[in-house]
């Protein structure tokens, strides 16, 4: 017994093509097997631990600096920072007053509002840190180039 239905009648007469039935379910899952999955999982769980060893052998460098320039750390001296920073491998990050910014973001470094004479601890992990920190230590002692 068919329901009597507009529908359903109006698509007993419309070709194949048209019926809902010949379309995939887009929310079934078709090739999953369960040890493909595994292995996938496996995978990403042999990436984790490479690359947790390679952080393991690198090293946390960090030095406190006070802005001593007279503007402070405005546009002109983030983008000195960013430059310096963003031509090393290493995770540059600068903290003040409880925030931790990426060294390489001028507008993370721009959020933390360092007036003169404020501290800021920067710190390197990487391959090259201490070339980083040396590079940096340089324009915190040169006052970014300015009186």
């Amino acid at each position: 017994m068919k329901p009597n239905n507009r529908f359903l009648n109006a698509m007993e007469g419309a070709p194949s093509i048209m019926r809902t039935n010949d379309f995939p379910d887009p929310y079934r899952l078709t090739s999953t097997a369960p040890c493909a999955k595994r292995r996938r999982n496996l995978r990403f769980e042999e990436e984790l631990a490479a690359e947790s060893s390679v952080t393991e052998k690198m090293t946390v460098l960090e030095k406190e600096f006070i802005v001593a320039n007279k503007l402070g750390i405005h546009a002109r001296v983030a983008a000195q920072i960013v430059k310096v920073a963003s031509q090393y491998q290493s995770e540059i990050w600068i903290l003040k007053g409880g925030n931790k910014v990426n060294g390489k973001s001028i507008l993370d470094l721009l959020t933390l509002v360092c007036p003169h004479g404020s501290k800021v601890h920067v710190s390197a992990c990487g391959p090259d840190a201490s070339d980083a920190l040396n590079a940096l230590a340089a324009l915190f002692q040169t006052k970014f180039g300015e009186m």
